[in-house]
């Protein structure tokens, strides 16, 4: 049986990647804050299904000791890095704890593989916002950088470090450039969530508007569920290599509040508000990724359509409201 170790198993890519890895018959283990463990109602809801059957190691990826005694005490076949403060807004905040925690914990995990489990294979949760003011499109694994967040900056240093494990120590390392993918389990802060959570919530009568910050910019969004297989298969590769996954389609934030609010019989246009303080001090206007080395290589596609990950989202915040008793017998907000 295989073993497994996922960094940011309780995030939204690391729930669906669990479940995926449980239904190939792997042993997983996942990384995460004592605090987790401590409160997991809140902190472990993405997994909470699947808790008795994954196995949760209390370590910190700022703390390199302790990244080093989990995976002596697992010792995986496969380790995939997916922790990372990932929300682009919060890095304009804080950068520094942004590049801090980003860059050296990835740094301090590649350690750990190259010292404990050198035969492991290695994924990092690379980002397409690494090329942020591209200078083609579509994007492909040859188009060069140009982030514009430190969030961007940080997952650039983390290609590069995982690539030059590659190189220099035949750590057998892979980075997925993944495009923004998306889900049910994606958090509110994210403006996917914001605009399909909001929908819901206007239309139960539980909120009249949602704040947006600039409706063009343009991204490439796919499932998370699709995404997370990728990852995979790019590790039973017999050589490691990088890869861009992607849908090939790009769509405004527009289209996605305007697909979100019409799913539930709503124009978006009486319920968006634009916000100026929302925009980003330096605006990515337009990622979109040309997956063909993934197809080719890996024989990976993607099937979950623009329309209907959006629909999906809506249906699922819709339910939730529904059911978590926010919502009275006549679809009012209960006082």
């Amino acid at each position: 049986m295989k073993r497994a170790l996922i960094t940011g198993i309780t995030g939204q890519d690391g729930s669906y990647l669990a479940e995926f890895l449980l239904e190939k018959g792997y042993e997983v283990h996942g990384i995460v804050r004592r605090v987790a463990i401590e409160d997991p109602e809140h902190r472990l809801w993405r997994i909470l299904h699947i808790k008795d059957r994954v196995t949760l190691h209390a370590a910190s990826l700022e703390s390199l000791p302790s990244i080093y005694r989990v995976f002596r005490a697992v010792e995986p076949d496969e380790c995939y890095h997916l922790a990372a403060q990932s929300f682009v807004t919060y890095s304009f905040e804080d950068e520094f704890s942004t590049l801090n925690s980003n860059i050296n914990g990835t740094h301090y995990v590649l350690s750990a593989v190259h010292d404990c489990v050198p035969q492991c294979r290695f994924y990092f949760a690379a980002s397409s916002e690494m090329f942020g003011k591209v200078v083609q499109v579509p994007q492909t694994e040859a188009t060069p950088f140009h982030p514009r967040s430190a969030y961007g900056i940080s997952k650039v240093a983390g290609f590069h470090l995982a690539r030059n494990y590659r190189e220099a120590y035949g750590i057998k390392a892979a980075s997925g450039i993944l495009y923004n993918h998306e889900s049910p389990r994606r958090g509110f802060e994210f403006v996917t969530r914001k605009i399909s959570s909001h929908a819901a919530r206007i239309k139960l009568g539980l909120a009249k508007e949602v704040r947006l910050g600039n409706l063009d910019a343009q991204r490439d969004w796919g499932h998370a569920r699709e995404y997370v297989r990728a990852m995979w298969m790019m590790l039973q590769q017999d050589e490691p290599e990088d890869y861009v996954i992607a849908t090939g389609e790009t769509h405004t934030v527009r289209e996605f509040a305007e697909a979100a609010f019409a799913h539930l019989g709503l124009d978006y246009r009486d319920h968006v508000v634009l916000d100026p303080s929302l925009k980003r001090p330096a605006e990515v206007e337009i990622l979109l990724g040309d997956a063909t080395r993934a197809r080719q290589q890996l024989g990976w596609s993607c099937q979950v359509k623009f329309k209907e990950l959006v629909r999906e989202m809506v249906d699922a915040d819709l339910r939730f409201l529904t059911e978590s008793g926010e919502v009275g017998m006549r679809g009012r907000a209960r006082p």
